[in-house]
Parts: structure tokens; C-alpha cells; sequence
């Protein structure tokens, strides 16, 4: 096949487009699916309480005021007030931010080990890909739950080691979803045609192939983020996760436990937060998937036509 002489860059280049395009598709999105919608509004709200809640909160966080303490939700205090008399609104918000900060950081670590892994060992082949694939294999063995708390109770509870040990686990998902991906698109018209015009491999998997994959991983992403805040709740649950001065909603439920009888908000709210955050990603995540995936959306459509 004869390939027409011109840039390379300006063939392969994706179109350049403006970013009110941009927000005009983010906004088309969340109007079509209602799990879109309602998921990005607590995803903003949960951002910007984490951002700007702390700042606001007119109690101190771990001031204590044994006058006010065990009172359930009254004008001054929203959500009541723990053992010692501590606000749970402030508290709550205060664990926001450490919601976000942990499981933002794993999945960013799990997608930055894991992608690379998977994208050169499956356009390299051979006994690299093969070797990548058996050492995803056999960290995927182990329950993501008892590999953090082993990884935690090992080095102990840190902000980064959480970030390592929720990951851990996370990092075979992206190689394996990578891995895929890259088969796939590595016998494409356009791969040959860059690898006629002479580009490396490395500029070819990172400027043609991984571009057209990133699909699947957004939606990964967003349901990890969900999976990675469940993992730390438990690990604070158990006793293994962050301490003082962290805040965590995990935490504060454990603290609860044996006061659910006389008052029930302390491990009521910070457990409607939890499944709120949960709640949202998973929204988002599931609505990023039937979006993306033509196969289920032909599916989807098939089956509200007999309907």
C-alpha cells in the first residue's frame, strides 16, 4: 500500500477541538442517564466539601466540650456530638478529605504501575508479556482485603503505605485492562501506517495506542476510587489505618460501636457518608460503562425495543 507523503504528527494528531465541546459533552452525558447526573453532583459535592468544608466549619475539630457532650443533631450542632463532645459534622468533613486523599492517590499509583506493565509487555510479546501476566496473576490470588492488611500491619499506617497497599491489589486490573487493549489496537491500519513512516515503538504506543484506549480505563478508574475508600474505611475499622491527627469516617464508626444504644448518629452519619461516596463513583462508573461499550448499549436498546 502506497502511503502519501505528509506529516506524521498532523496525520495521527487527534483533532483539536474546543473545550466548550468538551463541557457541552459532559453536560449531554449527564442529561441522558440519570446515574450520571446524580453521581457528578455528589462527586462535586463530596470535592468541595473536602476543599473548602474545613475552613467553614464553625466548631474546632478536636476540641473537646464535655457540656455538650453525647447531644444528638440540634441547631448547634447539625450532627450531634460524640463522647467527648466533639462536632460530627466537622469531624465528617475533616474525613472527606481524607477519603479523597487516599483513594485518589492509590488509584493514581495502581494506574501508573499497572498500565506501563501491561502496555509493553503486551506490544513487546513473547516471554515478557508472559512473565508480566504471571506475576499479575499471582498478586490477583490474594484477597485485595488481607493484602492491604498484611502490607499495613508490615510497614504500618501512613498516608503513602496506604496508598501502596490499597494499589497493590489494583495494579493487575489496569495491566490485564491495558494488556487487552493494546492487542487489539496494535493491528490496526493506523499502527502500520506509523510503523512505515518510520516512528519508534515507544512514540507509537504512546501517541496512537493508548490514546484510543483510555475508555476503559476512566470508567476502572472510577469504580476503584469507590473500591479504594472501601478498603480504607475497613483497614480504620480494624485498627490499621490512619491515626491522629487523621480523621477517618472508618474510624469514627469503630468508635461508635458501643455507643449505637443511646447514640446511634455517631455511627449513623459517617456511615451515610461512606456509602454516599461510594455511592456516587459507582453512579459515575457504571454510566461511563453502558456509555462506553457499544456492545451493552446495543444490548440496552435491543431490549427496550421488545419491551
Amino acid at each position: 500500500m502506497e502511503i502519501p507523503a505528509t506529516n506524521d504528527s498532523a496525520l495521527f494528531a487527534p483533532p483539536a477541538a474546543p473545550s466548550m465541546s468538551v463541557a457541552r459533552m459532559v453536560i449531554e452525558f449527564a442529561r441522558s442517564d440519570r446515574r450520571a447526573l446524580v453521581g457528578g453532583l455528589l462527586m462535586i459535592l463530596y470535592i468541595l466539601i473536602a476543599l473548602i468544608g474545613p475552613g467553614i466549619s464553625p466548631h474546632d475539630l478536636n476540641a473537646p466540650d464535655l457540656n455538650v457532650r453525647m447531644q444528638g443533631p440540634s441547631g448547634a450542632h447539625w450532627l450531634g456530638t460524640d463522647r467527648i463532645g466533639r462536632d460530627v459534622l466537622t469531624r465528617i468533613i475533616a474525613g472527606s478529605q481524607v477519603s479523597l486523599q487516599v483513594s485518589a492517590g492509590a488509584v493514581i499509583l495502581a494506574l501508573f504501575l499497572g498500565a506501563p506493565l501491561g502496555a509493553i509487555g503486551s506490544y513487546v510479546g513473547g516471554s515478557v508479556d508472559a512473565l508480566v501476566q504471571r506475576v499479575m496473576e499471582g498478586i490477583m490470588a490474594f484477597p485485595s482485603l488481607v493484602l492491604a492488611m498484611a502490607l499495613v500491619a508490615l510497614a504500618g499506617p501512613s498516608v503513602v503505605m496506604l496508598w501502596f497497599a490499597i494499589a497493590f491489589s489494583a495494579v493487575p486490573r489496569y495491566a490485564r485492562l491495558v494488556r487487552s487493549g493494546v492487542l487489539t489496537q496494535k493491528e490496526r491500519e493506523y499502527v502500520d501506517a506509523a510503523r512505515a513512516m518510520g516512528q519508534t515503538p515507544l512514540r507509537i504506543l504512546l501517541r496512537q495506542i493508548l490514546p484510543n484506549i483510555m475508555a476503559p480505563i476512566a470508567v476502572q478508574v472510577t469504580l476503584d476510587l469507590a473500591r479504594a475508600i472501601s478498603v480504607e474505611s475497613a483497614l480504620s475499622y480494624l485498627g490499621l489505618g490512619l491515626s491522629v491527627p487523621y480523621i477517618s469516617w472508618g474510624t469514627m464508626i469503630r468508635d461508635a460501636q458501643d455507643f449505637l444504644e443511646v447514640a446511634p448518629w455517631l455511627a449513623v452519619f459517617p456511615g451515610m457518608a461512606l456509602a454516599g461516596f461510594i455511592l456516587a463513583f459507582t453512579l459515575v462508573g457504571d454510566a461511563l460503562r453502558d456509555r462506553m461499550d457499544p456492545r451493552l448499549r446495543t444490548s440496552l436498546s435491543r431490549r427496550m425495543v421488545q419491551s
